[in-house]
């Protein structure tokens, strides 16, 4: 899988990705809890797109930071396509 070939609404994303900057997380509050989101930049040899980063997610990546998204989801956002795991999703850091 390829970020150029992604679709908005498309879902069981399966890619490793390379994050190249991450933007300032901001707090928000659904349902009586408090969470995190931060947006971050991630591309592979094919192009770039929005990465969506929530709670220990963000924690755990940094500009250089390879992921293996895993039963991610495809989104858009005022026409820009963003990635992200969904609700079932995984995102785990690969080494090397």
């Amino acid at each position: 899988m390829e970020i150029k070939d992604l679709q908005a609404g498309q879902g069981k994303v399966d890619m490793i990705v390379e994050v190249t900057e991450v933007q300032e997380p901001r707090e928000f509050n659904k349902f009586g809890k408090t969470g995190k989101v931060a947006n971050a930049k991630a591309k592979d040899a094919t192009g770039e797109i929005t990465l969506t980063l929530w709670n220990e997610q963000v924690d755990l990546v940094k500009a250089g930071t390879k992921v293996h998204i895993i039963n991610g989801y495809v989104s858009e956002y005022k026409g820009e396509k963003q990635l992200g795991t969904g609700k079932f999703g995984r995102l785990e850091v690969v080494n090397g």
